[in-house]
């Protein structure tokens, strides 16, 4: 008999203050607020931790994590695991397709 990760349905944000202060108005109430060596830690904390189902993590705490850490999350479906843009300066958007492929595992052919 395998056994299954059970989540819990709750939701945990990390990144800038901007990122945490936005996500907590909405109701979420795990949100932490870190960048660096410190958000790399508290990111390997809630994705071990078994009790999120979500994990909402900024692109620049994206790029200071471990290449190895970043590529097992980005491919982690439980906990599902995204990143949000900074709400300033140059936003690059992330096509559907390439969403679709990294988050379903399916392929959606361009027209």
């Amino acid at each position: 008999m395998s056994q299954q990760k059970s989540t819990t349905g709750k939701i945990a944000v990390v990144g800038e203050r901007e990122l945490a202060i936005g996500y907590n108005l909405l109701g979420i109430e795990d949100t932490f607020i870190t960048s660096g060596e410190e958000a790399s830690k508290t990111i390997q904390d809630l994705f071990s931790s078994g009790s999120y189902s979500l994990i909402i993590i900024s692109d620049a705490v994206r790029a200071s994590l471990p290449a190895i850490f970043r590529k097992k999350i980005e491919a982690s479906i439980e906990p599902l695991v995204i990143f949000m843009p900074a709400l300033e300066g140059n936003i690059q958007e992330e096509s559907i397709s390439v969403l679709a492929k990294r988050v379903l595992g399916i392929s959606i052919p361009s027209s």
